[in-house]
C-alpha cells in the first residue's frame, strides 16, 4: 500500500489531468516510485503509458513562484545553453489539495552507482557546454532564482567577479547562517574579512559564462546516451564556482573533469581557489541545516576555508 502526498486520490487525479492534457489522450498513473530521500521536497514519479511523470510537491505559499522560477531555469538553459534538462508536463506547474505540484516528464534515469566512465564524462562536457554560453555581465537580469531552499539575488553588479561573489552569493548567505543562529560569531567574522579581501584570492577576472548555479553532483542526471541538468539556479558568473560545487558533498569520478577538459581548459589555479567558491555553499548549509549531524560538520570546513585564505 502506498502512502504518500503525491499518490493521494486527489493529488494524482491533477497529476492524470495534466498529463492528459500534455499528449492529448488519456492518461492514467499505473504505479508510483517514491524519491523522497534524493530531495528537499517530497517528489516521486507516477508511472504511466506511454510516458511517466516526475512530480514534484511544495506546500508552501510560495511555492507557485519557486516552482515558476525553476521552469524559467531549464528554458533558458536549453535555449541559451544548448543542453538538456527535462521538459515541463503542460505548463509544468499545477495547483493540488496537498499544494504547488512540479511535473516533468520523467527520464529512464542511469542511478550514479551504474553509470559507466562515459556517461560521468558526459556530465563534464554538459557543464562545459553550458559555460560555452557567455554574457556581458555578471547575474541575470531576467530574473532571481533559489539555492536550494534560500532565495538567490541574480542582479547584476557594476564590479567585477569579487563584487559580485561577495555582494550577491557570500554576503547573502552569510546573512543567512548568522540569523538562523547556527554559525559561531568568530566564523562570522572570519567570513566579513575574506568578503572584503576577495579580490587578492579570486584569481583572473573570468568572462562571465552561463552558470547552472547549483552543480553538486546529484543535480545531474543521466540517461544511456546523454546529461541532464536539475534543479538549476542560473546566472553568468565564474564557471570555476560550478566545477567546486560538482564535489562539495561527495567525491565524483575523475572523468567528470575530464569530459570537460574535452570542451573547455580548467584553469591550473582552481584547485587553490576551490573552496573559495564552496564557501557560499558551506554557509548555506549552515543556515538550513547547521543543528543536524549532516550539517554540523559544515562548520569545521568553514573554519578551514577561512585558515586557508588569510
Amino acid at each position: 500500500m502506498v502512502t504518500h502526498p503525491l499518490w493521494e486520490a486527489g493529488v494524482r487525479a491533477v497529476v492524470e489531468r495534466a498529463a492528459s492534457g500534455h499528449r492529448g489522450r488519456p492518461w492514467s498513473a499505473t504505479g508510483f516510485t517514491d524519491l523522497d530521500e534524493r530531495a528537499s521536497h517530497r517528489c516521486g514519479i507516477l508511472h504511466g503509458t506511454p510516458f511517466s511523470v516526475f512530480a514534484k510537491l511544495d506546500g508552501s505559499a510560495c511555492g507557485a513562484d519557486r516552482f515558476g522560477v525553476e521552469l524559467r531555469g531549464h528554458r533558458l538553459l536549453r535555449e541559451r545553453g544548448g543542453v538538456r534538462t527535462p521538459l515541463p508536463v503542460g505548463p509544468g506547474t499545477a495547483g493540488s489539495p496537498a499544494g504547488t505540484l512540479l511535473l516533468l516528464e520523467a527520464l529512464p534515469e542511469v542511478p550514479a552507482q551504474r553509470r559507466t566512465p562515459e556517461q560521468w564524462r558526459a556530465i563534464g562536457r554538459s557543464l562545459a557546454t553550458l559555460h560555452s554560453a557567455r554574457g556581458d555581465r555578471f547575474g541575470l537580469a531576467e530574473f532571481d532564482g533559489f539555492f536550494g531552499p534560500l532565495a538567490q539575488d541574480n542582479r547584476p553588479t557594476d564590479t567585477g567577479w569579487a563584487g559580485f561573489y561577495a555582494q550577491r552569493r557570500l554576503l547573502p548567505r552569510l546573512r543567512d547562517a548568522v540569523g538562523s543562529g547556527n554559525l559561531p560569531a568568530e566564523l562570522a567574522t572570519g567570513v566579513e574579512r575574506l568578503a572584503a579581501d576577495l579580490p587578492r584570492w579570486c584569481g583572473p577576472e573570468p568572462v562571465p559564462s552561463l552558470l547552472h548555479g547549483d552543480a553538486q553532483q546529484n543535480n545531474f542526471l543521466t540517461t544511456a546516451d546523454a546529461a541532464y541538468l536539475l534543479d538549476t539556479g542560473p546566472y553568468y558568473g565564474h564557471p570555476e564556482l560550478d566545477l567546486a560545487l560538482l564535489d562539495y558533498f561527495a567525491p565524483v569520478p575523475e572523468q567528470v573533469f575530464d569530459g570537460y577538459r574535452d570542451v573547455l581548459p580548467i584553469d591550473r589555479g582552481f584547485a587553490q581557489r576551490r573552496e573559495l567558491w564552496r564557501l557560499h555553499g558551506y554557509l548555506a548549509v549552515v543556515a538550513v541545516d547547521g543543528t543536524s549531524a549532516f550539517g554540523r560538520p559544515f562548520l569545521d570546513r568553514i573554519a578551514a576555508a577561512l585558515a586557508r585564505y588569510r
